[in-house]
This record gives C-alpha cells, sequence and structure tokens, in this order.
C-alpha cells in the first residue's frame, strides 16, 4: 500500500471567487482527498470566503481587495504566518496553479519545507498583459519576468499542447508535460423536471434552437463574433434563443452590444449551483464558444458532458481532439463563418444530436481520471526532486525569494517563541514565578539572538533586492 502524500496546492482564486482555475483547485483538492492524500488549498484572503464547506483545509494568506481594478483579490505572499502552518503540515509537494502571486508563494518557501514545486499553465497571460499593462516595453518585460518565475519551478505542467505552445512564445524555454483538466459533471443528462425547473421563467419556446454559453463574460472570449453572428440569422429569419451564462468585466457592454436582438438573448448572470448549470447543459441544443483564448475548454468538455455538442475555432486549444463533423463543429474566426455554420446544422437537428453523442463518448474526462494521472505523477516528481534530478534554484530572483523564505521561518520562530512564553504564563503565575524568574533571563537571550539572526537575514535580503531588481 502506498503512502499518502501531502499535497500544497497555492492559487491566487478560490470560491467565493469563481472562475475556471479556481474550480480545478476544488477539483483537485476533492480527489486527492478520495485517492487518501492529504491536500491543503492556500490562497488569498477574502472577506467573505466560507471554508468550513471543505472536506480539505485552506489555509488564507494576507490581501489587497483590487476586486474593482481586475477582478480579484491580490494576495500578499511574504506571510510567516502561512509558513509556519505549511511547515507543521510536512508538505510533500507544492503545485501552483497562478504564476504570480502563488508561484512567488510556493518558491519562497521550498527551501524551508523542502518539496518539489509543480506549476500548471492554465490560461494565455500574454492576452491579459496586454489589457493590463500599456506599452510593448512594459508588456515584454512584464512577460519577461513572468516565465522566468514559472521557469524556477521544478517542473512545468500545461492544460493542452497549445498551452504549452503559447508558454513557449512569451519566453519560457524549458520542458512541459500535458495535464489536462477534467469535468466535474457526471456523464449523462439530468431529468426533464430538473430541466423544468432550472430554466422556469426564461422565454423558451419549444421547437426553437437554443444556443448556450458558459464563461466570463469578457469580449476576448469571442462573444462579437457569437452576438455578430446572430444578427447575420435574425435578418435572415431564422428564430432562436441565445442564452449567456456568467459575469464579467465586460457584461454591461455586452448586454448592450445584444439589444438589437430583443428577447432572443438572455442573460442569466453567473450560476453557481452545478446542477443547475447542467440543467442548462441538457436545455441547450448547441454549444457556442469561439474562443482563441482559452487553453483548455473546460466547458466544452462539461457541454460534452451532457451530449451537447460544441462550435470551436478551428485549431484553437479549445478545438484540441475535436473532429469537425464527428465530436464538434469547427468555424474560422469570423462571424460570417458562425452564421454560416448554424444555419447548415439547425437544418439537420438529428445530425446535431449525434455529434453531441460523439462528443460525449470521445471528448468527456472526469476529474477522477484526470487527478489520478496527476497524483501518479506528483510520485514521479517526488522521486526526481529526492534523487536530485532538478536544476539547481539559482535564476534571477531566486536568491531574493530564498533569503525571504529564510526571514519567514525566523519571524515563524520568533512567533512561536513568544507564543510559549504567553502559554507559561497561563499556567500559573504564582506557582512558577521562581522557575519564570530563572528562565526569563534565558528567554531574552534567545531573543536578542532572534532578533540578530532576524537582522542578518534583512540585511542578506536587501543585497539580493539590489542586485536582482
Amino acid at each position: 500500500m502506498k503512502a499518502p502524500k501531502s499535497i500544497c496546492l497555492l492559487n491566487d482564486s478560490f470560491p467565493p471567487l469563481i472562475d475556471g482555475v479556481a474550480n480545478t483547485v476544488v477539483n483537485y483538492a476533492q480527489e486527492l482527498t478520495k485517492l487518501g492524500d492529504r491536500a491543503i488549498v492556500v490562497t488569498p484572503e477574502h472577506p467573505e470566503a466560507d471554508d468550513s464547506r471543505f472536506s480539505f483545509p485552506v489555509v488564507r494568506y494576507p490581501s489587497v481587495d483590487t476586486r474593482r481594478l481586475f477582478g480579484y483579490l491580490a494576495g500578499y505572499p511574504f506571510s510567516p504566518e502561512t509558513l509556519r502552518r505549511l511547515k507543521s503540515e510536512k508538505i510533500d509537494l507544492l503545485h501552483s496553479h497562478c504564476p504570480v502571486m502563488s508561484t512567488i508563494l510556493a518558491r519562497s518557501i521550498r527551501e524551508v519545507v523542502d518539496a518539489p514545486l509543480v506549476f500548471t499553465y492554465h490560461t494565455k497571460f500574454d492576452v491579459d498583459v496586454a489589457k493590463l499593462i500599456r506599452g510593448r516595453l512594459l508588456q515584454e518585460s512584464a512577460l519577461y519576468l513572468l516565465a522566468a518565475n514559472i521557469s524556477a519551478c521544478d517542473e512545468v505542467w500545461v492544460v493542452s499542447h497549445g498551452a504549452g505552445e503559447n508558454l513557449r512564445s512569451i519566453g519560457y524555454q524549458g520542458d512541459y508535460h500535458v495535464m489536462e483538466n477534467g469535468v466535474d459533471m457526471p456523464r449523462g443528462r439530468v431529468s426533464e423536471a430538473d430541466i423544468a425547473a432550472a430554466t422556469a421563467g426564461y422565454d423558451l419556446p419549444e421547437g426553437v434552437p437554443v444556443f448556450l454559453f458558459v464563461g466570463r463574460m469578457m469580449w476576448y472570449k469571442g462573444l462579437r463574433i457569437i452576438l455578430d453572428a446572430l444578427r447575420l440569422l435574425a435578418a435572415g429569419g431564422e428564430d432562436f434563443r441565445m442564452v449567456f451564462i456568467g459575469n464579467g468585466a465586460d457584461a454591461s457592454e455586452v448586454q448592450e452590444y445584444a439589444k438589437p436582438l430583443g428577447n432572443k438573448c438572455i442573460f442569466t448572470g453567473a450560476i453557481s449551483q452545478r446542477e443547475t448549470l447542467r440543467a442548462w447543459y441538457c436545455r441547450a441544443d448547441l454549444f457556442l464558444f469561439p474562443s482563441s483564448y482559452d487553453t483548455n475548454g473546460l466547458v466544452v468538455r462539461e457541454a460534452a458532458a451532457s451530449d451537447l455538442a460544441a462550435v470551436l475555432i478551428k485549431e484553437s486549444c479549445a478545438a484540441e481532439g475535436v473532429v469537425d463533423g464527428e465530436t464538434g463543429f469547427l468555424i474560422e474566426e469570423n462571424a460570417g463563418a458562425m452564421a454560416s455554420k448554424l444555419q447548415a446544422i439547425c437544418r439537420t437537428p438529428e445530425c446535431m444530436a449525434e455529434v453531441g453523442r460523439q462528443a460525449g463518448e470521445r471528448l468527456y474526462l472526469s476529474w477522477a481520471d484526470a487527478v489520478k494521472r496527476a497524483e501518479d505523477r506528483y510520485g514521479i516528481v517526488m522521486e526526481n526532486y529526492r534523487m536530485g534530478r532538478y536544476d539547481e534554484h539559482h535564476k534571477p530572483m531566486d536568491g531574493f525569494l530564498n533569503a525571504q523564505g529564510t526571514m519567514m521561518e525566523t519571524l515563524a520562530r520568533l512567533r512561536n517563541l513568544g507564543d510559549g512564553l504567553a502559554e507559561r504564563s497561563r499556567e500559573g503565575w504564582e506557582e512558577h514565578k521562581g522557575e519564570y524568574e530563572e528562565r526569563r533571563e534565558e528567554r531574552r537571550e534567545e531573543r536578542r539572538s532572534f532578533r540578530s539572526e532576524l537582522k542578518q537575514k534583512g540585511e542578506a535580503l536587501w543585497q539580493k533586492l539590489d542586485r536582482y531588481l
């Protein structure tokens, strides 16, 4: 019988913030727990978080509320409390799912907990950087730092071959392993009663095709292609209903752009209940996902779980493994191509249903299978790390982060010392007064020693800062 592993999963987003990567981390933690391992999630603090509902521990570290700017909370990764907690958990492996703060935190504590670090590349960050930073030089600098942060990890995973090529395009030059994400929805349809309950109150006439989009309401998801294609359909006299499920920074602009289509477009907002979302997949006739941004397109596999076929951009990451006319429908990246495809598909509903069934059989991947594959790879990574098969981490910024990690350990030790003193004082001052007086001077000397060590680490830290920044 194999020994259980203690896996630390780090990500900048986690419920109540919901996105594809947050969903990935939740499912990794749940499936690892089912496999008999110990999963610990590390993520920034959130004022509305309720982690008691999870069957695994969640460690929160300090954050700054930047939701108005980016939709997320920015974590402050240099947390002695976080280090102290993780050190007590005896972590076997760190697995970061975000290349920014989560990976900085993981790198800064790697030497302290003495565990390998795996990173998974989920998102095309060059697109995000272009949206957030103006100026080519600044964008290139940001991508360089991003690639350097990723390169310092012991092993790099990507969710698709296209994601790997995108990672190379931003400057990463190392090896990577394709580790596909799974779907947390079971294969098969829900009952007609559940479908009716989930979609009650919406204008969905019988016999009228229902198209569906699920995801963040961002223009780069291909939403303009969808709406422009639907305008062409409406101009040609076609009747349909288009349902958008999700929220995002561009939601109000998208709804304004959709107004000429009237009641043909329905916006539900985000749906967190998975069974309700599953019912919508079952009610729809076709899933529209013309995104060349997404690296994996989990929603395409979610749709496939309910035997719902998708319309995708040819050669996009979301279309990897999809055969046109067999397990999905592929188009060029423009509204005219989508409109033509939709017209042709709607004329042959039996073909649409058969392609959906084939998608369910050939594209569906459960989270249980996906995480089992990852868990097997964890064992190889741990063995490689133990045998010293990974590069030494002396890349730019690693000296700074290692010094920061050692400082964090020192702070945690100092905090432990303070906690010990407080505990002794509660045990009974009068009974142990003599012993306490005798040991107080010893403790003072220990604290002076710790302060001296902390000062030395601080000087080393600023030397690293001066060298690398």
